[in-house]
């Protein structure tokens, strides 16, 4: 266990899965400039590992992240703009990373999630979190506002959404989040970690290229524009899955009524 954050990994057949707990409790896991990044050259590494199935991004202690550390924000008051405009990239870096990770994120929220916490569970694939988890994007009490985790945040909660908690920074509950649609299933503390391992295995039993290949889909499709162009491409990477090792493996071990290789690696 290192001094901002604890990574741990569980072994899977033909692969792995990373557990990254933020570890500041005492701080109520804020994070600041050694924080984001250790974080970044974390997930960078991550990113890296062919055998990696799913990354999950908890915390330890009793709150998820309460945004900016207060030291950091006290030195953060006598920057130059140059200074802040660097700060603010580093920090933009560390969310596209995250947002980024070849596989699923899968966010395990408890307690407090304010401000860039708020943007950390925005860039996961999947959220779960406490009932008594609390959400707020606080950065206007501080007379700022939330513009690296913006991109995020917006895409997670809609546009209308983000009108009124961008601009009245009110905390809400975790049912709220959900029906916001930055979380995805609210469950009660005790039961967080074994709903986020039950998402695990479930990833982790599909076949690991198709799960990849499936979330830069979402990511190439998204905003596209449906039209015949898109409907061309579409046909063009179906066509390279279905001829692909994992592809054909995965058709025939369904058509023998058998498990599929990746199933079964040591």
């Amino acid at each position: 266990m290192n001094s901002t954050l604890d990574i741990q990994r569980q072994d899977l057949a033909g692969g792995h899965v990373a557990t990254v707990r933020l570890n500041r409790p005492e701080r109520r896991n804020a994070f600041d400039a050694d924080v984001i990044t250790e974080l970044t050259a974390t997930f960078q590494a991550l990113a890296a590992e062919d055998g990696l199935r799913a990354v999950v991004l908890g915390a330890h202690g009793k709150a998820f992240c309460a945004g900016a550390d207060l030291n950091w924000m006290r030195a953060m008051a006598d920057y130059s703009w140059d200074e802040n405009r660097a700060d603010g990239a580093r920090l933009a870096d560390l969310l596209w990373t995250l947002a980024a990770c070849p596989v699923p994120l899968i966010g395990q929220v408890q307690g407090d999630c304010y401000g860039g916490g708020v943007g950390l569970a925005a860039t996961c694939d999947i959220v779960v979190a406490a009932h008594e988890a609390v959400f707020s994007l606080s950065e206007v009490k501080l007379g700022l506002i939330p513009a690296t985790i913006s991109p995020y945040v917006i895409r997670a909660i809609g546009e209308r959404n983000a009108r009124r908690y961008f601009t009245t920074a009110e905390r809400f509950d975790a049912a709220t989040a959900q029906h916001l649609g930055l979380v995805h299933e609210v469950c009660s503390a005790d039961e967080l970690p074994g709903k986020v391992d039950a998402l695990v295995q479930a990833i982790a039993a599909n076949g690991p290229q198709a799960v990849r290949a499936s979330k830069r889909l979402i990511h190439d499709i998204a905003d596209a524009v449906i039209e015949p162009a898109l409907s061309e491409r579409t046909a063009k990477i179906i066509a390279d899955v279905r001829a692909s090792d994992e592809g054909r493996e995965g058709m025939r071990a369904f058509l023998d009524k058998r498990s599929p290789a990746w199933q079964s690696k040591a």
